[in-house]
């Protein structure tokens, strides 16, 4: 499987995608046009799938930080898609997609504390502290998950157990 982004050009990812972007959530999920601390950055990335394996039935996206652990002690969730039958998600599409679901990220966690709904879907890069390497794993599956939009990430891992064909992660990093 080969997983790929627009949105990422020599290793980074594009501002847009981040805190030096133009699209934000507050945590009541009214739209901002400027960042400030505590908004949620919501221009989603590209992703494109080729090459999945034979018997392939759904995808499933999930992105994090890992470099968020020294700063906030566990690694950030940024997105969470399942049941995503075609091989691309366009640009932005996060906010109104229908035909696959998405998962809380960490903006719905203790340290932000967006309402449940405003977390659903992609929550884009903000590191605080140093530029921070931003892993896209993309899971190839044998079936739709029987999950539901705003699911958490314990209950995606849960779900595919047993229905991964193959896993394929891309890692780019976000500067500060």
């Amino acid at each position: 499987m080969k997983i790929t982004s627009t949105a990422i050009v020599d290793g980074i990812i594009q501002d847009k995608y981040g805190k030096r972007g133009c699209e934000f959530k507050d945590k009541n999920g009214e739209i901002k046009d400027e960042f400030h601390d505590g908004y949620m950055p919501t221009r989603s990335i590209p992703i494109k799938i080729e090459e999945a394996p034979e018997n392939t039935i759904s995808f499933c996206i999930f992105m994090e930080d890992k470099d968020a652990i020294p700063v906030c002690g566990f690694s950030w969730i940024h997105w969470a898609v399942a049941n995503l039958t075609r091989n691309e998600i366009e640009e932005n599409e996060s906010r109104n997609a229908k035909d696959f679901i998405q998962g809380v990220n960490s903006w719905g966690g203790a340290i932000y504390n967006f309402d449940k709904e405003a977390a659903i879907g992609y929550g884009g890069m903000t590191p605080p502290d140093k530029e921070h390497i931003y892993n896209i794993n993309v899971y190839a599956l044998d079936t739709k998950l029987e999950i539901q939009n705003g699911f958490f990430v314990n209950e995606l891992f849960k779900a595919m157990e047993g229905h991964v064909l193959e896993v394929k992660t891309i890692s780019a990093v976000y500067f500060n």
